[in-house]
């Protein structure tokens, strides 16, 4: 059997999220805790008819879009209405305000529910947008009968690239924030939520993916923006009249104000955090478990319509030996879009079986990239980081996880960090661990 490459390409490419479900594996088992079936609980199992907010946050790459795609589909399969949609398609992650988040759901809730023929006009917005256009003094072209969604698009598309005219419609819409949240919670989820259940769905669920990607840049006020956001006006993201799922940056959980967000946004519920997947233990021994289902998530995506035993007896076509397959796994630290952006480096120099040597020139590509951002302060927290096992406080967090200088996970003890291996393959790394051990 011989290897559809191009369909392999696509399948691998880091830049795109996991929609098809024959690719999937289930890493739950591996990564500490089942936290797309305890974000599922909550909503079918414990509060179907009452409105949750969950949090859900890790590092970018690390598989939350794969996994609330998963969450979607177990939830449409309990009956529920998903709306799942991509915040940055919407938005500029650069500069986002509340009002910006509440416009951008109620524009994907509307247009999710008219593909299903629930059309409904808000009154208040049907003002607002004659209001926003005589104020902006720019032409918006409505009538009265417009979807909502359409509305909102066309003021998204046309303040999304003009920063100016989307800090006047801010000065515009700030001290209107209450009532857009009590239009949309009434005119809007609340009416959806009806209706739906009329047709004998079990209710209305908002998924709202890559709010994790808002800048951490500076306010005026001196607080990040994610600060504000999330923590400041956290309070009106959980008004909403739905079930939502946010993700958040995973910054925000090591910040001095994690109490202050678990309370206001996530309603005394601290935000469900999903780590690497463990290619070893934290005695450094190989944990098998984490590489077997790394090895699968490769080979499936090679050949899908195989069964697991056939897909690990087809290694040989996809690898030279299984050894390339074991190091390309390790290599990547468990973090998933690594792994594929490092096999799509094999995949581009040259065709299977991949050679290691061809493996090995892309780990010296990533290695190097990687090293020329790291400075000796960096190297000195990174250092301190591999001998505790643990990374503290906002500072380190910003410069290394951000960074992807050092990844998190998880087993029955909590949480521990290690370096990304990609930097323990560099002299310095390798020298100063001949020096300490």
């Amino acid at each position: 059997m011989t290897l559809d490459l191009p369909r392999f390409y696509k399948a691998c490419n880091p830049s795109k999220s996991l929609t098809k479900q024959q690719y999937y594996i289930d890493f739950a088992a591996v990564r500490g805790s089942k936290i797309i079936r305890t974000l599922k609980r909550q909503i079918a199992v414990i509060s179907p008819d009452e409105p949750t907010c969950q949090l859900f946050t890790g590092h970018i790459g690390c598989g939350k879009s794969t996994e609330l795609l998963r969450l979607k589909s177990d939830l449409e399969q309990e009956g529920f209405h998903v709306v799942y949609f991509e915040s940055s398609q919407d938005l500029d992650m650069a500069d986002v305000d509340v009002t910006d988040i509440l416009l951008s759901i109620a524009g994907q809730v509307s247009e999710s529910l008219e593909t299903i023929n629930i059309r409904l006009h808000p009154g208040y917005f049907a003002n607002l947008f004659t209001e926003i256009a005589d104020f902006l003094q720019t032409p918006i072209e409505l009538s009265a009968e417009a979807e909502l969604s359409l509305g909102i698009g066309k003021i998204t598309a046309r303040t999304k690239e003009a920063p100016k005219l989307r800090r006047r419609l801010r000065e515009y819409l700030e001290p209107r924030t209450s009532n857009i949240l009590q239009s949309i919670n009434e005119e809007l989820l609340g009416k959806a939520n009806t209706t739906l259940k009329k047709r004998g769905k079990a209710g209305l669920v908002v998924i709202v993916d890559n709010l994790d990607r808002v800048d951490f840049r500076p306010l005026p006020s001196g607080r990040s923006q994610q600060e504000y956001l999330f923590i400041d006006r956290g309070d009106q993201l959980r008004k909403l009249n739905c079930h939502v799922v946010y993700t958040i940056p995973l910054g925000l959980t090591f910040s001095n104000d994690c109490e202050i967000l678990k309370d206001r946004l996530g309603g005394g519920v601290p935000p469900k955090v999903l780590p690497m997947v463990p290619v070893k233990r934290r005695n450094g021994e190989e944990f098998s478990e984490g590489m077997e289902l790394l090895r699968r998530m490769i080979m499936v995506r090679a050949f899908p319509d195989e069964t697991p035993e056939t897909q690990l007896e087809l290694i040989p076509e996809v690898f030279d030996t299984p050894e390339t397959l074991n190091r390309l796994c390790q290599v990547s630290g468990g973090h998933l879009r690594n792994l594929l952006g490092l096999l799509l480096g094999c995949v581009m120099q040259e065709d299977p079986p991949f050679s290691r040597e061809s493996l090995e020139e892309v780990i010296r590509e990533r290695r190097d990239y990687l090293l020329s951002s790291i400075d000796d302060d960096e190297w000195k927290l990174l250092f301190q980081v591999i001998k505790e096992q643990a990374v503290r406080g906002e500072t380190e967090q910003m410069i290394l996880l951000r960074s992807m200088f050092v990844f998190e996970y998880r087993d029955l003890d909590g949480q521990w960090f290690d370096i990304n291996p990609v930097l323990a393959e560099s002299q310095k790394y390798k020298s100063w661990w001949k020096q300490n051990n």
